[in-house]
């Protein structure tokens, strides 16, 4: 297993903090250093992610420092993630009580198309052979019905080695009330086999779902586990930790237990990000919009980040706590092309890190929205990733120019339409997370970051009729930078199926109290000092006869129903006069992650800004040439009119005529719309 962060906690102050985030097309790395900060982005490489985050340390300087054991890593990873959508887990049996070793297979018969009659049949999670049944039963009410024998117990364990799988999954029926027979089962198992039982994964109810998580924990453990491992032994045992995709941290010693926790891991970094900056700025209501080679992730932050039990991935529901965010296949590398009735698409497919992009000259043959904003000028031929990496304008017209013969328009109003239909695919993202729930986004400033995001954010803004936005400090690499700053955290949940107004007030404090002593030692066997640990206690709600549910912040039953009435009324438009009725009790268990000061920008030597200017180009759409400005030039608290470009080593951001850009004292760049 992988070293924990303990054995490190008394080095600390000899050590350095890096925050790795390992995405589709770049890896990106936020070094922290004393009060030095240094960022760095490499190509990702998918086949191995260790081999860019290697290479990455190499390149920062830091090669004998990982000898020597002295980074701290907090790292993003994609392992889990890209193994489940590329069906590659590990050889899994999954056990049931007897009779529901298919309920994996009969999923919830939702059909993705409802009016087609012959549909594609779908493939199950686990294969007939690999489901297995045990004769035991625990009621709803938690009372044992049919006692799980030894002779039962032995039978099974036969069953599984003559299978030679290399993880168990165990799903009981209401195991969240009583989980004595999944703990033998379990017992039966754990020194061969990598177990996962689904009263410790998802203590909740809803057996599909619970089942889910379960199988995902343990098909994809042991690759997780096995990546852990190696990554940390070429690290030469430095510490690594890593991002759940609630926002908080976990031990690497751990994370393999809880792999289903880990799969929106990289996403989540730049909310944590945005949250912290947000307390730097004074400022608590963003809509984040994180655009990067692949993708595309928008999310909504009301004081906290917002998290849901109702994500997915693949074609699986994923019912762990997770940053409640909407992802779409738009990034800098998405592709456009023409369909069958002549209408220009981009995205979902991608060009990815191989070959990427056109003008990478790596290979690319195909239009990409990097491609055309290149070509629209946006872009630096010689600027990109601090100059260390030169963009080929002619291998960008020559990619888009068969789809503008194709369209029967010219060549840059190709690349102006592959933009327009990039950009509508992301307001309709950024409209499903804010106007659809109730939200109006002008309330709200929105928070840019990615590599690819800043040359779309004003555009994006005006789509959305939002007069703020903010280009954070680092934004480039704002997720990796997140990975530094967030919580070391557990989420941890139980099913408490009843009615609010005939809740046991104490009864629920009790079970509240175990779940956050469980949350507190876990964190304390990581070095975190039980002073710095804090608690917050919610529950999941619904109107009686409901099937899904809003969390509130716990308080007492009677505010909680009227808390309940008003939020639903905001969510959905309207209320109902019937019981409320608790589902789900929830604990948050967290410590601070790494603080630091941010350090100013130094000011400008020039008393005239325009002396900063590296040069002026010409951009698609403006008659006179667009100014230049290095964002490390940019004075403090002074306004810079669009329309302009402001480059920096990981991102460019182009600030569109109508909006001004402002530098704070920390380095972000602020975006005000000017009012007419």
């Amino acid at each position: 297993m992988v070293r924990s962060l303990n054995s490190c906690r008394h080095e600390k102050l000899e050590k350095q903090f890096m925050g790795i985030d390992t995405g589709g097309t770049f890896t990106d790395f936020v070094l922290l250093s004393g009060e030095q900060i240094s960022i760095h982005k490499v190509l990702s490489t998918p086949d191995d992610p260790s081999v860019a985050i290697l290479q990455g340390i190499r390149e920062l300087g830091l090669a004998e420092a990982a000898q020597q054991g002295r980074l701290v890593i907090v790292h993003g990873s994609t392992v889990a993630t890209n193994a489940a959508l590329e069906r590659k887990g590990v050889k899994t049996v999954y056990v049931a009580n007897k009779g529901l070793k298919d309920v994996l297979t009969l999923a919830r018969q939702n059909r993705p198309e409802l009016y087609n009659l012959t549909p594609d049949p779908i493939e199950p999670p686990v294969p007939e052979e690999l489901c297995l049944e045990v004769d035991c039963r625990i009621d709803a009410l938690g009372n044992e019905l049919k006692s799980l024998q030894d002779k039962d117990i032995q039978r099974l364990v036969d069953a599984v080695q003559a299978l030679n799988p290399e993880s168990v999954a165990i799903n009981l029926l209401f195991s969240f009330l009583d989980s004595r027979h999944e703990k033998r089962i379990e017992a039966a198992f754990a020194e061969r086999y990598f177990v996962s039982r689904s009263s410790f994964v998802l203590p909740e109810y809803k057996e599909y779902e619970r089942g889910i998580a379960t199988w995902l924990n343990a098909w994809l453990g042991p690759k997780v586990d096995r990546y852990l491992e190696r990554l940390v032994s070429e690290l030469h045992g430095c510490s690594v930790a890593m991002m759940q995709s609630s926002g908080g941290t976990v031990d690497a010693a751990q994370a393999s237990k809880r792999t289903v926790n880990l799969l929106l891991s990289g996403p989540a970094g730049g909310l944590a990000a945005t949250r912290y900056i947000g307390e730097m700025i004074g400022e608590s209501r963003f809509i984040t919009f994180d655009m990067g080679g692949t993708s595309t992730d928008v999310a909504l932050i009301d004081g906290d980040i917002r998290l849901t039990n109702e994500g997915r991935i693949g074609d699986w529901p994923v019912a762990v706590p997770m940053v409640d965010m909407h992802t779409i296949g738009a990034g800098g590398g998405s592709l456009g092309w023409v369909d069958g009735g002549g209408m220009l698409q981009v995205g979902p497919e991608s060009a990815g890190a191989k070959p990427g992009p056109a003008c990478y000259r790596a290979g690319g043959q195909r239009p990409t929205v990097t491609d055309a904003n290149l070509l629209l000028g946006k872009l630096r031929p010689d600027a990109f990733l601090g100059g260390s990496m030169a963009l080929d304008i002619g291998a960008a017209e020559s990619a888009i120019r068969p789809l503008a013969e194709v369209m029967g328009m010219d060549v840059r109003d190709a690349a102006s339409g592959i933009i327009r239909v990039a950009n509508e695919h992301m307001n309709r993202a950024l409209r499903a997370i804010s106007v659809q729930r109730g939200y109006d986004p002008s309330l709200f400033r929105l928070c840019c970051f990615g590599g690819a995001g800043g040359l779309h954010v004003c555009a994006l803004a005006d789509g959305m009729g939002m007069k703020k936005a903010i280009i954070p400090v680092y934004g480039g690499v704002l997720s990796a930078f997140g990975m530094l700053v967030a919580p070391h955290e557990r989420q941890l949940s139980h099913s408490s199926i009843q009615l609010l107004s005939e809740s046991d007030e104490a009864s629920l404090i009790a079970a509240f109290d175990e779940m956050a002593n469980r949350g507190r030692l876990e964190l304390e066997a990581e070095g975190i000092d039980a002073a710095d640990i804090t608690v917050g206690y919610s529950v999941d709600l619904r109107y009686l006869g409901q099937s899904f549910t809003l969390n509130l912040a716990w308080s007492s039953p009677e505010q909680l129903i009227e808390q309940f009435h008003q939020l639903h009324k905001q969510r959905y438009g309207h209320g109902m006069k019937r019981p409320v009725e608790m589902v789900n009790l929830r604990v948050a268990v967290s410590a601070p992650g790494q603080h630091f000061d941010m350090p100013s920008p130094s000011e400008p030597s020039a008393s005239d800004i325009e002396r900063v200017v590296i040069e002026h180009v010409v951009i698609a759409g403006y008659e006179e040439r667009v100014p230049v400005y290095p964002r490390t030039e940019l004075g403090v608290n002074k306004s810079y009119l669009g329309p302009l470009l402001i480059v920096e080593q990981v991102s460019t951001t182009m600030v569109e005529a109508g909006w001004q850009v402002t530098c704070d004292r920390f380095g972000n760049l602020l975006l005000d719309k000017i009012e007419d």
